[in-house]
């Protein structure tokens, strides 16, 4: 077997053009990082083909994005993604929304920011908390550290540590055992899922 049988080689995006990236990071060709300049990445990532990213972000180490993920908010949205984070196919993560309540007018470019309203509050993911398959994460969420959100959910609030979700909305429906997942990191020299 050839040892080089298990190395990706796609098409890769220009990692020259982010703030700053880690070791060991391979970002397909086939995605749309509107704010490069605003988006660090650290190392051991993957980001698969059809990511759309208009935000700002801060990857750890040790995360995957799957295909097709949006990230919206533009330029005063965040993204905080933790180590041994990831987020499944079609996973949609809204760091900034339109309120919708009637105080100010929704819509495209052209409407006067005085006559707009939003809700701005940057998205998290600490440690181990992992997002399913077409899952929405609404602004201003907290994923608490090992936290799972299951496909197709729907989550308006921030999650408890170490608990399953599920659902729209999404509530939490088991916990979720942390010892073996900590070991691993720990052999990997992340204590704790911290960078040692």
């Amino acid at each position: 077997m050839n040892k080089n049988s298990n190395q990706l080689n796609s098409p890769q995006y220009d990692k020259s053009l982010l703030k700053s990236v880690g070791k060991n990071v391979f970002i397909s060709a086939s995605v749309e990082i509107r704010r490069p300049q605003l988006v660090s990445l650290g190392s051991n990532v993957d980001i698969d083909s059809g990511f759309y990213l208009t935000t700002q972000a801060e990857l750890g180490d040790y995360i995957h994005i799957g295909p097709y993920v949006a990230v919206i908010g533009g330029k005063p949205g965040l993204l905080k993604m933790g180590n041994f984070t990831n987020i499944a196919v079609g996973g949609r993560i809204i760091c900034v929304s339109d309120t919708f309540l009637g105080d100010g007018l929704i819509g495209a470019q052209g409407i006067p920011e005085e006559f707009r309203r939003f809700k701005i509050a940057p998205v998290v993911f600490e440690n181990f908390a992992n997002v399913g398959a077409g899952a929405i994460i609404l602004p201003g969420v907290t994923l608490r550290e090992g936290s799972v959100v299951g496909a197709g959910a729907v989550v308006t609030k921030d999650t408890e540590p170490w608990t399953i979700y599920a659902g729209s909305p999404a509530r939490p429906v088991k916990k979720r055992p942390k010892e073996t997942m900590l070991e691993y990191a720990a052999k990997l020299g992340y204590p704790n899922g911290r960078k040692a």
